[in-house]
């Protein structure tokens, strides 16, 4: 996305006339003719313009709003950020405002743009799985507009970002699988245009290594939309088709590793006895199941308040982010259940 794809300078040069002319006509200024006006909206219409909204936001004085864009509001997990966003945002005498993008990028960049327009002073975001650019992010960077990225961080230049320690949470939940005897063990993992999905990966890989196990590119097995469904499927498919039945898993998440229990269930294993399951996120649902799942715990409520907190200081200019770390990274803690734990 290119925001403002031409300029008042390309009206300006287009009609000959001054920039401050054409800012005018477009304005509906008086004084203006009205066949000034006309001509200018017109020459503005067959250019694509648009206002540069984060020059707009940046100009005007400060609503004491902030804007947040989540993938899904019903997820757990974000609900839990919400509750720490809104605790700090509040005693800071500021509002906010939510928007999901129901996994689209599409919506994604309308949030962007609507909360530029309507003179939000910051942002908070964590982008959707299908986004693959992220041109709507740099744009804004770059005008200088406060921008904080939670839990999806793209990897782009001058991103500020909380997040937790993918890397670690699956790197222990992969040991302690190893630990309870298993020794074929399956990563269901996330989709691949996030650094969380290839950080988890990579503590698997590692801690397989780390105790003296190959890895198997087979049993790294993607799971994009981390459904119970599609999971269900998944794992009933490969408990069959490979040529040594899979003892464990690690999913990418809570939801994937409920399908994995399902389909478990649907092959007549016992879980943890045949075969040991863990996910991540620890959602509220974990302790609710039989058995109990294991799962790698991620901090929201504090990530949301972290979050929150650099995004304001950020916009009372407490903080720069030219000179300011870029990322704040957050333990995860694996909380071991029934559904892995043999002994």
């Amino acid at each position: 996305m290119k925001t403002g794809q031409a300029t008042i300078k390309d009206i300006a040069r287009e009609l000959n006339l001054s920039a401050s002319t054409i800012s005018r006509a477009l304005k509906d200024y008086p004084g203006i003719s009205s066949e000034t006006k006309r001509k200018v909206k017109e020459v503005a219409e067959k250019l694509n313009y648009r206002p540069n909204a984060i020059a707009l936001s940046l100009r005007n004085s400060r609503s004491y709003t902030i804007g947040v864009i989540i993938p899904e509001v019903v997820h757990f997990f974000f609900s839990t950020v919400v509750s720490g966003i809104e605790e700090i945002a509040h005693s800071r005498g500021y509002n906010v405002i939510l928007t999901q993008s129901n996994e689209k990028m599409e919506r994604e960049v309308s949030s962007i743009e609507t909360m530029l327009s309507n003179q939000i002073d910051g942002v908070l975001v964590s982008y959707s799985k299908d986004t693959t650019t992220f041109d709507h992010f740099t744009n804004v960077l770059e005008e200088g507009f406060p921008l904080v990225f939670f839990d999806r961080v793209p990897t782009i230049p001058n991103a500020i970002s909380v997040l937790v320690d993918d890397y670690q949470g699956a790197f222990d939940a992969t040991t302690h699988l190893i630990g309870q005897g298993f020794q074929h063990i399956v990563h269901l993992s996330g989709p691949e245009n996030l650094k969380l999905s290839k950080d988890r990966e990579n503590g698997y890989r590692d801690a397989l290594k780390k105790n003296g196990m190959k890895v198997n590119p087979s049993h790294i097995i993607s799971c994009p939309f981390g459904s119970v469904e599609e999971s269900r499927k998944i794992v009933s498919e490969i408990l069959t088709s490979l040529p040594e039945r899979p003892d464990a898993f690690f999913c990418c998440n809570d939801s994937s590793a409920v399908g994995a229990m399902m389909a478990c269930r649907d092959a007549k294993l016992k879980i943890p006895l045949e075969v040991g399951i863990v996910g991540f996120s620890d959602w509220q649902f974990c302790t609710m199941l039989e058995p109990q799942l294991s799962s790698v715990y991620q901090p929201g409520f504090l990530m949301g308040a972290k979050a929150t907190e650099i995004l304001i200081d950020i916009i009372e200019k407490k903080l720069d982010p030219k000179t300011m770390e870029h990322s704040l990274v957050l333990e995860t803690n694996l909380i071991e259940r029934a559904s892995s734990k043999r002994f």
